[in-house]
């Protein structure tokens, strides 16, 4: 189980997952429609979830996440170094799906890099997390990302 917290994020990493799936299934020929009409579509499904969910869900860890993890976890900074090139990383290919020559090799590359950086934020990061921030600390960060990802019920605080 995850920190209550991290549910949020949670959440969109299970989405962001099946999206990459589909990603490589797509730029494989292995998901209808085949061929340029199905690798556009997919670039436009992943314009559309960058825009209604990554944008905010990048900002929720670089803005209230990676920096507690920073401070709790000093041994921690190349890691969240890492994720936020690979922020960037996925920033700049999501941005490039608007070009068509080579739209099969992006969304392969795209699909697989978000995957690995998925992976290493639930297996690496979020165990941190869970076992240094303390709770008084996890609270606060839980109420940050909620808000920044337009989740938050603030009846919730009453």
């Amino acid at each position: 189980m995850r920190h209550p917290s991290l549910i949020p994020l949670s959440h969109d990493h299970h989405h962001g997952l099946a999206l990459a799936l589909r990603c490589r299934k797509q730029a494989l020929g292995q998901i209808k429609p085949v061929g340029v009409q199905g690798l556009e579509e997919m670039a436009k499904e992943v314009r559309d979830f960058y825009s209604k969910n990554l944008e905010r869900h990048f900002q929720a860890e670089e803005e209230v996440l990676f920096p507690i993890i920073s401070s709790c976890v000093p041994e921690g900074r190349q890691m969240l170094e890492d994720l936020i090139e690979e922020h960037k990383q996925i920033r700049e290919q999501v941005g490039r799906l608007e070009e068509k020559e080579s739209l099969a090799k992006m969304l392969f590359d795209l699909g697989a890099l978000l995957e690995r950086h998925i992976r290493r934020e639930e297996r690496e990061l979020f165990p941190i997390f869970e076992d240094r921030v303390a709770a008084a600390d996890a609270g606060r960060v839980r109420k940050e990302i909620e808000t920044i990802l337009g989740t938050r019920n603030p009846k919730s605080d009453i």
